[in-house]
Parts: structure tokens; sequence; C-alpha cells
């Protein structure tokens, strides 16, 4: 299922749940992404999509981290995040003020008069063919949610063998960072 970062769904009692995106600095250590997953948990949280890596410093990591859910829910989660010790910033990505992306590879059967279209469709996404064999091609995609879903849907006529995301991640545009 495609989502977009900011999808506004209306709820019960006329609460509006929305899709949030938190960029997290923590130190590189052991074990400090299981205790952040472990807060989802321990809460009953859902987390929708989850990226992990070092930083332009390698003492420090950025987890990306999208979720479902009202104001509340976020500043609960927000709050509990920043009582994590090896916790070091907590920020929510706006929709307006940043940039989003997801790589996806899709493996896709492929054979001899079924690969120049799908070598089009993939030169119209700015994808990358990574991978050939006489049966498939394997396919890379770098973009935000709305185009790796419409990709996707326009490859599944050729038939999708695999498909593997890497989850959303996301940046501050222009001279905004996360730590001062």
């Amino acid at each position: 299922m495609a989502y977009t970062a900011y999808e506004i769904t209306p709820s019960k009692g006329g609460i509006l749940i929305k899709k949030h995106v938190l960029s997290v600095l923590v130190e590189n250590h052991y074990g400090v992404l299981s205790k952040v997953a472990g807060l989802f948990t321990r809460r009953g949280y859902n987390i929708d999509s989850l990226s992990v890596g070092v930083t332009e410093n390698p003492d420090i990591s950025r987890i990306t981290i999208t979720l479902t859910g009202d104001e509340y829910l976020l500043e609960q989660i927000k709050k509990q995040l920043n009582k994590l010790i090896n916790v070091i910033k907590v920020v929510q990505l706006k929709e307006e003020k940043s940039i989003y992306r997801d790589l996806v590879l899709i493996k896709v059967k492929a054979n001899a008069s079924s690969r120049p279209a799908i070598n089009e469709t993939v030169n119209i996404f700015r994808g990358n063919i990574v991978d050939i064999s006489s049966e498939t091609l394997t396919v890379e995609l770098t973009g935000d949610a709305g185009k790796i879903s419409a990709f996707v849907e326009v490859i599944k006529p050729f038939g999708i063998i695999e498909l593997v995301r890497t989850g959303f991640t996301g940046i501050q545009r222009g001279s905004s960072k996360i730590m001062d």
C-alpha cells in the first residue's frame, strides 16, 4: 500500500489521523535501535516505516520513523523518545520544509519481447536496471512515495517477482539542519 507523508484520515470522534515523519538523532551504539523500537512495542504504537544510518559524524546515527496517529499520539511518542538516554534530538519533518525519498528494488519477469517496454518504462521514471538474467530484470528506483507507487502500478502487468523497499527517509530543505 502506498502512502504519502501527510495523508489525513478522519477517525472516530472527529480526531484527524495523519502520517508523521520523525527524524531522530541517536548515539551510534549497539542496542540503541532496539531501545527505540522497544518503546513503540511497549506502548502498542505502530511504525509504518523505519530507516537508520550513520550521519556525517560516525558517533551519531539518524533514525527516520514514519507513523500514523493524531497530534496527541505524536506528542507522546516525541516525549518518550526524548526520555531515552541515547537519543540526542527528535525533530518532526514537516512536508513543506522537507525532502522525502524511498529506494525500491524490483525484480520483474522479462523475456526478449517485453524487455524494450520495461526498459522504456524504467527510463521514463529515471530508474536504473541493475541486474539482468535470461528471465528477469532488476530495477532500482529512488523517489518520493508517489513516484514509487506509480512505477509499481505501471510495471505490475509485466510480472513482479520480488520487491523490496528501504523505507522512507527525509531531510529538511535549505540550510536548516537537525543539529544547531
